[in-house]
């Protein structure tokens, strides 16, 4: 007897690293006031604005954020 969904998984056709992959650059004249922002980063700035603060969990996501998008001036 076999369990139900055996041998229905695939693997990954690409086997990049999350890290390996280039950043997102995004222009938003006016809008960033410093050099360069990430978005885990601008994130935190808008929930820490409305009083929410930041957990061991959201620093990590904010880090996976940042490496996947930066607003540039």
């Amino acid at each position: 007897m076999t369990r139900t969904g055996e041998g229905r998984r695939r693997k990954r056709a690409d086997t990049t690293d999350a890290r390996d992959r280039p950043v997102h650059e995004v222009r938003l004249p006016g809008f960033v006031t410093d050099e360069q922002i990430g978005l885990g980063d601008a994130i935190e700035r808008v929930t820490s604005y409305i009083g929410l603060r930041p957990c061991g969990g959201c620093k990590r996501r904010a880090a996976a954020l940042n490496r996947w998008m930066v607003f540039n001036k």
